[in-house]
């Protein structure tokens, strides 16, 4: 076997030093060339974590029993010993700065998981990596350098363990006071900076903002390594998928108050649309969080965990969505509901105009007629709300209550607006579509506790003030809790003062209850076409916006989806749903990978269930996300 030169380059020897020439054969294994590489460089240190990297292909050599000529190596190779894991900076949704060792060979998927290990957040799959934005240089105008919090030397979490827990946090953390200050940044919701700072941070302007926003997600079936990222690189942590999975306050401190912060920063970036009166329950929430953040002293103690079984209850509902057995008998009559309500179907350029009927609301089915007396009669319409979409448009204030239902049908969803008279009528009607829409009846025992949630949301829409602790504006911070085009209207709202753990599931209750959760991609639908549309995917559905009017076009649900393909030559999405409807799209802002991996994300993440373990079915996830990439 001829023998032969190949070079390698040792990390620690430094930028500058040649590489190292190591004699091999075609039939040496990469282990081989680890042990004569190190045995050459005679320096002596732990060099376990090591591995090859390929410099010309961007791939690394993790299988140390494959021989040169199984990997296809040649004398032209250049290949670099370097650590797996390397220090990065990470900025966290509450926009704290950490440094910390992740790991630059596995998958991005991977290396999320082990982030959340050692941070002590479960469910992993829900977030990803990005890129940050640039930022413009400015004439002599150099901010001060943001604090960055290290915990490199925290020890590597191992696959399969559970992290050890002291205190109420990861045992690295509660070693030293400096690191348990760390966990407490992270577990506790921080105060907002000064107006100044804010008004500083970037924030989109427009739909085709956000979409070059969504351009820059990491890919998670390939390494950090091979994207790109270089050691200390700054890279940003965001929950990606909202579909937030088994949320259980005494375990999830950092996961809840870090959704909270980026829910936040949404809303005061205007990166999420919502309404004055929405704007102003989160102000109210988010103010009484921050009041009472700064007087918690230990989160993992907080009293109030034993009091959260009925918010768990409805977060549950809102969130889950989980179908139950009918535990009614089948010669039971289910309760009906009669009304005259106002129906609006909204077409293009058209003003809400809303007409009063006679409706009826049996099993799943919503039936309307043109009075009460002809209820006996064929009614106009039945809607079926089984599997639909359901939406709040109120506004307690301008005594405005709106039911939003997106309806499937053979081209899209097809979207009604029903308008209630008064807060009980809408709070009926509103749980019966919610538990319609989950293919329940009114006869479900969970009818009356989402009548009393929803009213207790309306309820948090009253001004409430309190007898000698009504806050005046000029003592609260609004630039803080509504974003700039709401600070001239903003008025004080009082909700019920709650503890801070209570009052971080309240916020994921009232934010999941609006369809703000939207991920925009500027698209083509025709090749060789100018014009450009918006393609939104959320957690259900995909939706297509026209840009030249700003109205929904189409909406498609994912159960209603046979196939999807990439047609990676030409970089463009193919979708198949019932009905023989097909569409096919180019992305203009982002690589169509990672459309494909938001799919099949949101898919794998609707395989998720209780009875499973909290173990990961990673190779399910890179089979719908990965594509030809998958492993």
């Amino acid at each position: 076997m001829a023998v032969w030169d190949l070079s390698v380059s040792v990390e620690e020897l430094g930028p500058e030093a040649p590489p190292l020439k190591i004699s091999v054969t075609s039939d040496l294994h990469i282990g081989g060339v680890i042990l004569k590489t190190v045995e050459k460089s005679q320096i002596k240190q732990d060099w376990s974590d090591h591995a090859l990297w390929w410099e010309q292909k961007q791939q690394w050599l993790l299988k140390p029993s494959w021989t040169l000529d199984k990997c296809g190596i040649h004398a032209d190779a250049r290949l670099c010993l370097t650590p797996q894991h390397k220090p990065l900076q990470l900025v966290m949704p509450s926009s704290i700065v950490l440094r910390m060792r992740v790991c630059f060979s596995s998958p991005v998927f991977r290396t999320i998981m082990g982030i959340c290990k050692l941070l002590n957040i479960r469910r992993p799959e829900e977030l990803s990596l990005l890129w940050p934005v640039e930022e413009k240089k400015k004439k002599k105008d150099k901010d001060v350098g943001e604090e960055v919090y290290d915990i490199t030397c925290a020890p590597l979490p191992s696959t399969g363990t559970i992290p050890k827990l002291a205190n109420g946090m990861p045992a690295f953390f509660a070693e030293t006071p400096e690191t348990e200050v760390v966990y407490k940044i992270l577990a506790v919701s921080q105060p907002a900076p000064a107006p100044e700072t804010i008004a500083k941070l970037y924030r989109t302007t427009n739909i085709m903002e956000k979409a070059h926003i969504n351009s820059r997600w990491l890919d998670s079936s390939r390494s950090l390594l091979q994207q790109g990222v270089k050691e200390n690189d700054k890279l940003i942590l965001r929950f990606k998928y909202y579909t937030f999975h088994d949320i259980i306050p005494q375990a999830d401190v950092v996961r809840l108050t870090q959704l909270y912060e980026q829910s936040r920063w949404a809303i005061l970036l205007e990166e999420i649309e919502c309404t004055e009166e929405e704007m102003m329950v989160f102000a109210a929430l988010q103010y009484h969080i921050g009041k009472v953040s700064l007087t918690e002293q230990s989160v993992a103690s907080c009293p109030a965990m034993e009091d959260l079984d009925s918010a768990l209850q409805c977060l549950e509902v809102k969130m889950e969505g989980e179908s139950s057995a009918d535990d009614m008998l089948e010669t039971m009559t289910a309760p009906e509901l009669h009304d005259y309500l106002k129906i609006f179907r909204p077409k293009r350029l058209t003003l809400k105009g809303y007409k009063q009927y006679w409706f009826t609301f049996k099993d799943t089915t919503i039936s309307y007629y043109k009075s009460k007396e002809e209820s006996s009669k064929e009614p106009i319409q039945q809607m079926n709300l089984k599997g639909c979409e359901v939406a709040p448009d109120v506004s307690v204030a301008g005594q405005k209550f709106c039911i939003r239902l997106l309806i499937p049908g053979p081209e899209g969803m097809n979207e009604v607006y029903l308008r209630c008279e008064h807060e009980q009528q809408y709070s009926r009607w509103m749980a019966a579509c919610r538990l319609a829409s989950k293919g329940k009846t009114l006869a479900d025992s969970s009818f009356s506790s989402e009548v009393q949630s929803i009213q207790s949301f309306l309820a948090m829409q009253k001004t409430t003030p309190r007898n000698n602790t009504a806050q005046t504006d000029e003592s609260i911070n609004t630039h803080s809790l509504v974003s700039p085009r709401y600070q001239k209207k903003y008025k004080p709202k009082q909700v019920p003062h709650l503890e801070y753990m209570f009052e971080l599931v309240n916020y994921c209750i009232i934010r999941n209850t609006i369809p703000l959760t939207v991920s925009y991609f500027a698209t083509t639908y025709k090749l060789g076409c100018r014009k450009d549309e918006v393609l939104g995917i959320a957690n259900n559905r995909l939706i297509r916006i026209d840009l030249s009017v700003g109205d929904v076009v189409k909406t498609w649900r994912y159960n209603t989806m046979r196939q999807w393909n990439v047609n990676w030559d030409i970089k463009q999405v193919a979708i198949e749903f019932d009905g023989n409807v097909n569409i096919a799209f180019s992305c203009v802002t982002a690589n169509c990978k990672i459309v494909h991996e938001y799919i099949g994300g949101y898919i794998f993440m609707s395989t998720r269930c209780r009875e499973q373990s909290d173990t990961l079915n990673e190779e399910l996830f890179h089979k719908l996300t990965g594509g030809h990439e998958a492993l």
